[in-house]
């Protein structure tokens, strides 16, 4: 296959899992932020209720950025898709999109929902000043299937951002933020 072919089905590929990300209901259609912050706030009671452990994290953190809805879809390229918040204090500062591909043995599609506790106001001012941020090595990762062990204490000891994923549906299996890009939107 030559290098044009091979890159105009990638883009094809990659197109066709952003357009059935954009088919969901994940707010890529042009939510306002009313709707956005109806669903930042859904979907963190949903969290402090099933994983109360949670809530420790909320009260010592910087800045916690919400997700409600992540949409991702593939087959063999994969992309995902969504829309959130940033609260400060329980108050929206800033709202943010969430994007990442993917290549690789995949098939199928899925939704999530993610939260990132910014821990340190340092790690907080980093992703606000940054264009694009992308979620790397100084994230720990919290498995959320035992929320009821989680305390702020081992989870942030050394890490700056402390990420949830949960809420998980669908037909891919695993759902991650490792690589995701987040940006800054006017909704």
């Amino acid at each position: 296959m030559q290098k044009s072919t091979r890159r105009r089905f990638l883009i094809a590929a990659g197109s066709v899992g952003l357009l059935a990300a954009a088919g969901c209901d994940n707010g890529l259609g042009g939510s306002g932020p009313d709707v956005i912050d109806a669903r930042v706030d859904s979907t963190l009671d949903f969290l402090y209720t099933n994983y109360p452990g949670t809530a420790s994290l909320r009260d010592k953190a910087a800045g916690v950025l919400v997700m409600p809805l992540v949409t991702k879809a593939g087959l063999g390229i994969g992309g995902a898709y969504g829309r959130g918040a940033l609260r400060v204090g329980n108050t929206t500062v800033d709202y943010y999109s969430s994007a990442s591909a993917s290549v690789g043995l995949q098939i199928g599609a899925q939704q999530y929902a993610h939260a990132l506790f910014f821990m340190t106001d340092q790690a907080l001012a980093d992703f606000r000043r940054s264009p694009g941020w992308a979620a790397g090595a100084d994230v720990e990762y919290v498995l959320l299937d035992r929320g009821e062990n989680i305390s702020a204490e081992t989870t942030t000891a050394l890490s700056p951002v402390v990420a949830f994923v949960f809420g998980q549906a669908g037909l891919i299996a695993g759902a991650s933020i490792a690589g995701t890009k987040y940006t800054r939107i006017i909704p």
